[in-house]
């Protein structure tokens, strides 16, 4: 399967160009800029139209109004063919992709939780057979670098990735970072659309998996 890879759209995604063909897409967070019913529902409109047969998306710290939805409203929010991953998992052709919007505490943003235990539980949640993770922030110390020169990756986050050893683990979040790297059986991917200066620069990142096959992503 082809996987198409976005991040980090603050509702500029009508201003992506030629999206490249593809199975599955997956949008790892910030869909909107300040969270509103309006800007999400434009999102959603756009991100379910798009021609692909999965359409995958976690939330990120921009995105309030998915924070303040009870679990039981969700169904009316997000379209019958858009899976929408929180703390929680789905399973395409035998690949088992868990997402995630949650980050470190910074600001009182949507999906903050302090570092340490708090947010440690989380991650317990990660199945050990996960193939692919989808979270909207990076783990500490992997495409996490800011231009403030912080790594503002989670610790936890990546001892628990150490433990899993997904093959791809995919974020947004610390739009400088924009890319990939791959450590030890990882490959970690920075899909953020935006620039640092929140302009439309950077392409969607594809890459081709299947349980039995494992290829290095690219640029589209």
């Amino acid at each position: 399967m082809r996987f198409v890879t976005i991040s980090d759209t603050h509702r500029k995604h009508r201003r992506i160009q030629d999206l490249p063909p593809g199975d599955v897409i997956i949008h790892a967070g910030d869909i909107t800029s300040r969270g509103t019913e309006q800007e999400t529902n434009d999102f959603l409109e756009w991100f379910s139209g798009l021609d692909y047969t999965h359409k995958i998306f976690i939330a990120g710290n921009h995105d309030f109004l998915l924070e303040e939805t009870a679990p039981e409203d969700l169904d009316k929010l997000i379209p019958a063919n858009v899976t929408y991953l929180n703390d929680s998992a789905t399973e395409i052709n035998g690949v088992k992709i868990w997402g995630s919007p949650v980050t470190p505490w910074y600001h009182d943003w949507a999906f903050n939780r302090h570092r340490g235990a708090a947010i440690a539980r989380h991650w317990q949640k990660i199945p050990g057979d996960t193939d692919i993770i989808v979270a909207h922030g990076p783990v500490h110390g992997i495409l996490d670098y800011t231009s403030s020169g912080i790594y503002a990756g989670c610790e936890e986050l990546r001892k628990r990735v150490e433990e899993v050893r997904p093959a791809y683990f995919i974020s947004g979040h610390i739009h400088e970072q924009y890319g990939w790297e791959q450590q030890g059986e990882t490959i970690f991917i920075n899909a953020s659309v935006l620039n640092e200066l929140y302009a439309v620069k950077n392409r969607p990142i594809v890459f081709d998996f299947s349980p039995k096959q494992v290829s290095l992503p690219r640029m589209a």
